[in-house]
Order: C-alpha cells, then structure tokens, then sequence
C-alpha cells in the first residue's frame, strides 16, 4: 500500500482487518470468560470483559461501512470509552470483593494459553491498524488500535499473575493483577473518549 490511501483501499483494509479482530475476539472472549467462571479469577473476568469490549469496537468500526448501520467514528470511539469505564468499576470491584472474602483464584491453563496467545496476536493487529489509520484518518480505527496494544499489556499482566499463581499457588496475586489492570483499562478508556490516534487525523 502506498502513503496515500484511496477511499475503496482504505474501506477494503479496515473491513479486512476488523473482519480478523471480530473473529479472535469471539474467541478470546468466549475462552477467557469460561476460563475466569471455571477458576474464579478477576484477572481473567478483566481480560474477558475487556476483550468483549473490543469484540464491540471491532464491530463499530466496521458498522461505517454498512449505510443502515453507519456510525460517526468520534461517537463510535467515545461509546467504547464509557464501556471500558464502566468494566474498570466492575474488575475492581469484583477484585476488591475477591480480596476482602479471601477466595483465591484456581489455576487456569486455558486461561494461560488463551492470553498467551493475545500476547502473541494483539501486537501485530494493533500494528497494523495504526499503519492503516494514519493513511485512512479514521479516528475508530485508531482508538480500536489503542486498545489492540492495551490488551497485549493485559495479557501480560493477567498471565503474569495466572503464571505466579499455578507455580506457587499465591491465590490473592490474581486479584492483584485485576487491580494492575485497571489503570491500563481506563488510559484506554481516555484515550478512546479523546478519540486519540498515534498520529491520525480526525475524519
């Protein structure tokens, strides 16, 4: 693809690559969440639900391309920014609530494996979509690739804490890693309101 970006490249690029997220996201949503409901880990209950967020901005941005469905990509990423808000308050407290009845999470190794392999994905998704925002101006694209890069750094830290768990059988550090998450959740969640874009001019 060259530096400038034509209106039917740029569709076809970003339809191409939400295609790709919407369908990893199911399935890190979907495993994650069963993962956090069998083990009882707040860690993972953050990744999940802030999977399932993107799963929703994924298909937002997507949503522009269809005329029945097309959504502003400033008010697009803004709704996501209010959605991570709310699943900060939620992993908190359900940290909190974890921490303070001492129920410690069960070693998960779905759990592991799912984030992983975010580890290894969501990088190169977010690469990509910023490589493509830049060319294309669209602010969706550019916040969803924010949070692309925010859920590698999840996937660190629920892992860490999964990791540090199943080893040494450390129940509370998986509250703890919710708690870490948190403050990435919601730099998402601003930048994301902000509609801030690596770079990206505002459509």
């Amino acid at each position: 693809m060259t530096d400038s970006c034509h209106d039917a490249a740029c569709a076809k690029s970003i339809s191409g690559l939400q295609a790709l997220t919407l369908a990893w996201m199911i399935a890190e949503c979907a495993v994650s969440l069963w993962s956090a409901a069998r083990a009882h880990s707040p860690a993972l209950l953050a990744f999940g639900a802030d999977s399932l967020v993107e799963l929703f901005s994924a298909a937002v941005v997507l949503l522009q391309f269809v005329p029945l469905f097309a959504l502003r990509p400033v008010r697009a990423a803004r709704l996501a920014g209010v959605l991570l808000y709310v699943l900060a308050v939620v992993v908190t407290g359900v940290a909190v609530m974890a921490l303070v009845t001492q129920r410690h999470a069960e070693t998960s190794l779905p759990g592991m494996a799912i984030t992983l392999a975010a580890l290894l994905v969501m990088p190169l998704l977010a690469w990509q979509k910023r490589r493509v925002a830049r060319k294309s101006g669209n602010v969706a694209l550019a916040a969803d690739a924010v949070q692309s890069a925010t859920c590698a750094y999840l996937a660190a830290v629920t892992l860490a804490g999964l990791a540090v768990n199943a080893v040494w059988h450390v129940g509370w550090v998986d509250s703890a890693a919710a708690l870490v998450a948190v403050p990435l959740i919601l730099l998402e969640a601003r930048r994301a309101m902000r509609g801030e874009s690596c770079g990206c001019g505002v459509c």
